[in-house]
């Protein structure tokens, strides 16, 4: 989410941060997208991914505002996973 938070803002990477990314982000964009059109995850997914993605952390089930979202997450990682792990993107 970082990646495409900062090519949304316009800026460019400069590859000196000495991380070594296993993929581009739209991989994982794609990714999500193959398994949205296998109806493994819905728009609903897609957005809690978002929104916590871009907050760089989790939502907690055991905060009541967030338990719903919470589940939303370990549904679409679950598929989102089995996904990146067919493509060699994860472990």
């Amino acid at each position: 989410m970082g990646a495409l938070a900062s090519r949304r803002n316009g800026e460019r990477a400069s590859g000196r941060s000495g991380v070594v990314r296993p993929c581009e982000p739209d991989d994982v964009i794609k990714c999500l997208d193959m398994v949205y059109k296998k109806g493994g995850v819905t728009l609903a997914h897609a957005r809690v991914l978002a929104k916590w993605g871009e907050r760089r952390l989790p939502p907690s089930a055991r905060h009541l505002s967030e338990a719903e979202d919470a589940r939303l997450w370990d549904e679409a990682l679950v598929h989102l996973g089995f996904a990146l792990r067919m493509k060699g993107i994860v472990a």
